[in-house]
């Protein structure tokens, strides 16, 4: 594939300074707390019911119902309360195979994945090879960008072709000035596990390239990596060309450079400090930007019932997978409807009775169900005040709703919420009842910037993470908390691949690291201090300014921890993850060409 603008070759053979290395990123593992597990059974009427820890029931009913040839009508999914997806769980790992068993024996049935199963026949990120070529001017203003990207579908084609877009999409356009960029890629069938989305979905791969090639690129002009990025970001207002041409109308990510350089007392760490034991300590930051939804496709949809006593039940399509969904669409609900977060009941997902919703993936739940909550909570509100006009013998334009009671604007009489609700159990001729669905014609980028402060050991290689600040512009968050923990945990799945996380393979292509004593994850004792803020800006076309915050918040680590370590050490790594052996050996081949 390919995507272009302007001349790449003609403006990179006129800037002074031309940056062209290659980086790799291999797997991961989404390493979720709940392996893959589904059960199913046959019901009364002869359907097929399946209860699953799932991202996307409404595609498991899809996949499901070809699977097996039945008619879509016969196939039920359920989603409770889920442990963790990631994006392992937006691929069917797990649920054809009880469905197979129940579908030809009538009887139930049901599988959970061990750890071990987990680790060797899931959905795992793409193994990608990224060649960035950067052209800037002598001042540093980045001109041309030439991307290639070579991704690693394994045997299957799952996500295959998306994944690798997002690499150069959701890079390229942070740097607003280029005049030219070229972004091509191939993706290749090999004989490993077949991958599939983790957070992020490629443009962590892409981003770990791009920020690496901008760090080195300030290193060679001898200029902080800091202001190269603020004479080159895209800002608020910019037409992003990289972007499918959308305008950036909430950017604060100049705003968010300027807090985290605050944060990290940037100016005085930069580039690195020696503290005089064979250890040094250096800096590094990078950028990052993500979508809010796949604009034009995804649908997000909910439903809301009045009910008797006046408390309302809404009905969900998307996947709460512990990212907190019910809770922040049930608080848009209530602050929409003036009423108290008990009064309304939110549920998981059932195909049968929950309105169609794409999915809970591509950081579309907030943003894109946000808004149909929204769109929803308006429609009530006019029901509420037509039925409570009619019980008061009132024309519709004579009354208003404060979330407890329907009154005459002239203060001659009210109905509360409660007998509107028992009333309408009556003689009623219109139900309270609304669905509405939600789509978004742009994808409004969330920003963040991220810096890491490491300590290096120059006799060992060892390198220790020991601060790491955060500021995200994820438009206005709805929920502070929520973001909070987003971000944090975001930044330690991103720590994790930039130091930890390694996958090697067996000559049949058999993974080595089949379980959680080979495939080592952060704990809390191995992240250092994360230090997250935010700064607001308001996206109009998200619900209260709010734009997404799942998979922005994984990109920055990466590449700012292997630029603190190119600073401490002297030695940039551009293949994750960034070991002790890998420095040392670099630290030696450095000293080598010294001497």
């Amino acid at each position: 594939g390919q995507d272009g603008h302007g001349d790449v070759e003609a403006v990179l053979a006129r800037c002074e300074h031309v940056i062209e290395e290659t980086y790799h990123t291999k797997a991961n593992q989404q390493a979720m707390m709940e392996t893959f597990r589904a059960f199913t059974s046959m019901d009364p009427y002869g359907r097929l019911v399946v209860t699953a820890s799932t991202q996307v029931p409404f595609h498991v009913r899809r996949i499901i119902a070809h699977a097996l040839d039945i008619p879509k009508a016969k196939v039920r999914v359920i989603k409770p309360r889920i442990g963790g997806g990631f994006g392992a769980k937006q691929t069917v790992v797990a649920e054809v195979y009880p469905a197979i068993v129940t579908w030809l024996t009538g009887r139930p049935a049901k599988i959970v994945y061990s750890r071990y199963e987990s680790q060797i026949a899931s959905s795992p990120r793409h193994e990608m090879e990224v060649k960035v070529r950067l052209g800037a001017d002598k001042d540093g203003i980045i001109k041309a960008i030439d991307l290639y990207t070579l991704s690693n579908t394994g045997a299957y084609g799952e996500h295959g072709p998306t994944t690798v877009g997002l690499s150069g999409h959701k890079s390229i356009p942070l740097y607003g000035k280029a005049e030219a960029f070229r972004f091509t890629y191939d993706v290749v069938y090999t004989n490993r596990m077949s991958a599939g989305a983790y957070r992020g979905y490629g443009a962590t791969q892409g981003l770990f390239a791009v920020e690496s090639a901008v760090n080195e690129l300030a290193d060679r002009l001898h200029m902080d990596p800091v202001h190269l990025r603020e004479i080159n970001m895209v800002r608020e207002g910019d037409v992003m060309p990289a972007y499918y041409g959308e305008t950036a109308a909430s950017c604060a990510l100049d705003r968010c450079m300027a807090r985290a350089k605050e944060m990290m007392d940037w100016d005085r760490k930069f580039p690195a400090r020696d503290m005089g034991n064979g250890k040094v300590r250096g800096v590094g930051v990078a950028m990052s930007m993500q979508g809010s939804a796949i604009s034009g496709v995804d649908v997000g949809s909910v439903t809301l019932k009045l009910n008797d006593d006046g408390f309302y039940t809404l009905m969900i399509g998307a996947a709460d997978m512990g990212t907190g969904c019910d809770t922040t669409l049930a608080q848009i609900a209530a602050d929409c409807l003036c009423c108290d977060l008990d009064n309304i009941v939110v549920h998981g997902v059932d195909t049968d009775v929950s309105p169609y919703d794409s999915g809970s993936y591509a950081s579309s739940t907030a943003y894109l169900t946000g808004g149909a909550v929204v769109k929803t909570c308006d429609s009530m509100i006019e029901k509420i005040l037509e039925k409570g006009a009619e019980y008061l013998e009132a024309p519709a334009d004579q009354v208003d709703f404060d979330g407890k009671k329907v009154y005459r604007l002239d203060g001659t009489g009210e109905i509360s919420l409660k007998d509107i609700g028992n009333r309408a159990m009556c003689g009623n001729g219109s139900a309270l009842e609304v669905t509405e669905s939600n789509t978004s014609p742009t994808s409004p980028p969330p920003f963040m910037v991220g810096m890491a402060e490491v300590e290096v050991d120059r006799q060992t290689g060892a390198v220790k993470l020991l601060n790491y600040a955060a500021v995200v512009d994820c438009g206005t968050p709805i929920n502070p908390n929520l973001t909070r923990i987003q971000t944090e945990g975001g930044l330690a799945q991103g720590i994790g691949m930039a130091l930890y996380e390694d996958v090697n393979y067996s000559p049949k292509g058999q993974v080595r690291e089949n379980s959680l004593m080979q495939y080592k994850i952060p704990t809390r004792l191995d992240v250092g201090n994360i230090q997250v803020e935010f700064e607001s800006s308001y996206e109009r076309t998200g619900p209260f300014g709010a734009k997404s915050i799942g998979e922005v918040v994984i990109n920055t680590p990466s590449p700012a921890i292997a630029s603190a370590v190119a600073h401490a050490a002297g030695v940039q790594i551009r293949e994750l993850p960034i070991t002790a052996e890998k420095v040392f050996r670099g630290i030696c081949q450095h000293s080598h060409l010294e001497t």
